[in-house]
């Protein structure tokens, strides 16, 4: 592929990240180690950016697969190089498994710093080997492995501050520590509770009520670091556990609407997007924001509103729900321009009840669509939801008495699921809870609520219950 002159030469726009450009492309580096030398990265893939901070691509150093950070920020994209680079070889020190640096240098203009790292073959995260296992045990097995990687680590006197299962690669029977600019490092052994405190953070990917599991997994962290567990260290370690599993999803929601591993975010032509990978990428996106209407007019139509137009299509080979929220006046769009928009909440929702636990379709993009700075339109893509609503399965004269009370009673659990995070659905249809082979599902979330306050939550959760208890009774 020929070089790209623009990209060789720092040019003014590359970094600007346009996800409908094409890749590769390629970046000449002026190395300051392991020799001062000239050389070419291509990069093949965006992985993640943070605006104006970072971006890091998957690439390729002359044939080896690389890793490759461009820190972009004016001030500080040096110490935060810098500061990477000396914690690599920390790690490597302590002889701790890490991706091991190649090269750092400057693009050609000197404009950004650039880190290169291995990229480890045949690896797989943590993360993407805990959503892939089927088994409880299998997700439990796993946990303690990395708890054991873990205890080294804080053995040798690290820690990691953002301590996720997506900051550990898993290759060959190694488990490599991820994300090494966010590790502080002692002299000494971490002290019995803050040890607790991380152990804390991967333990909240285990069932909020399985203290079975959580024994098991505390009791081989605490082998590990030749400890007796205390009951008063897993009293603790719960504590810590509802405190982590809070930030987690906050930080949760802030990464979706980044670019990232599993989303891509858009920003061109008065549009502003954010995609499920899974669902879109790269042109795929940027054609589907420019068709969007197209294919809504040629959809199945499940609502046809003057607040929103909601459609069944079919794209990228998967039967996809797109809601339109209309444009209802000049003083409706300053309001939603100036707050969060439906469909940017209705997207935050959706990734908060999936983050615990709690069914609903799956987010697959939400677009925003501007006029000037004024937002005009947005609008939500969720997956298409097979099944039967609860006023449907209420109505089915074939099913017997004990079959509906069991469907009643899942719905039941469905809402306690939301009642135990201060959550209210706000608009207890019946036609919006559907049931599939897996059980019920929540749909239609544009009234939702998270309460911070509890006697606001009892309120909005008595008038949720006496919806669907009165549609019960009507239904009945």
């Amino acid at each position: 592929m020929p070089i790209d002159s623009a990209s060789l030469s720092g040019g003014a726009d590359w970094h600007k990240t346009d996800f409908m450009a094409e890749f590769p492309f390629q970046l000449l580096i002026n190395c300051h180690f392991p020799a001062k030398e000239k050389r070419v990265l291509t990069c093949t893939s965006l992985l993640r950016e943070i605006p104006r901070t970072r971006q890091v691509y998957e690439g390729l150093l002359d044939s080896q697969a690389v890793i490759i950070k461009v820190f972009l920020h004016k001030i500080r994209a040096w110490p935060h190089l810098r500061r990477e680079w000396r914690k690599l070889n920390l790690l490597q020190q302590r002889q701790l498994n890490c991706p091991k640096g190649l090269l750092w240098g400057r693009t050609g203009q000197n404009r950004h710093w650039v880190l290169v790292t291995e990229k480890i073959p045949n690896a797989e995260t943590a993360l993407e080997l805990f959503n892939n296992a089927r088994r409880p045990d299998e997700k439990l097995k796993l946990l303690i492995s990395i708890a054991a990687k873990l205890a080294k680590q804080h053995k040798k006197g690290v820690l990691q501050k953002d301590l996720h299962i997506g900051n550990f690669l898993l290759a060959d029977n190694r488990i490599f520590a991820l994300d090494v600019a966010q590790m502080h490092f002692s002299s000494q052994p971490l002290p019995r509770k803050k040890s607790i405190s991380q152990l804390a953070m991967l333990a909240r990917y285990l069932p909020a009520h399985d203290i079975e599991a959580l024994t098991a997994l505390a009791r081989e962290y605490a082998q590990a670091r030749n400890w007796h567990l205390e009951k008063s260290d897993l009293l603790f370690l719960q504590k810590q556990i509802t405190i982590c599993r809070k930030r987690g999803i906050k930080k949760g929601l802030k990464k979706s609407l980044r670019t990232n591993k599993r989303h891509i975010t858009i920003e061109a032509g008065g549009h502003l997007a954010v995609f499920d990978r899974s669902f879109c990428s790269g042109n795929d996106a940027a054609d589907f924001i420019k068709q969007i209407d197209y294919l809504m007019d040629r959809g199945q139509i499940l609502k046809n509103g003057r607040t929103c137009y909601l459609c069944r299509v079919r794209c990228n080979g998967q039967n996809v729900v797109v809601k339109r929220y209309n444009h209802k006046g000049l003083l409706h769009s300053l309001r939603h321009t100036v707050r969060a928009c439906r469909a940017r909440k209705g997207w935050l929702y959706a990734n908060r009840l999936l983050m615990l636990d709690i069914p609903t379709a799956k987010p697959l993009a939400f677009i925003e669509n501007y006029r000037g700075r004024l937002l005009w339109q947005s609008y939500l893509v969720t997956e298409f939801v097979n099944g039967q609503s609860l006023s449907s399965v209420l109505q089915d004269n074939n099913l017997t008495s004990q079959a509906r009370l069991e469907k009643i009673n899942q719905a039941r659990l469905l809402l306690d699921s939301l009642a135990e995070h201060h959550i209210t659905h706000g608009d207890l249809k019946h036609s919006n809870i559907f049931f599939t082979d897996a059980g019920p599902v929540l749909l239609d979330l544009d009234a939702m609520t998270v309460h911070r306050w509890n006697r606001y939550f009892q309120i909005k959760r008595r008038r949720d219950l006496q919806r669907f208890e009165r549609n019960i009774s009507s239904s009945g």
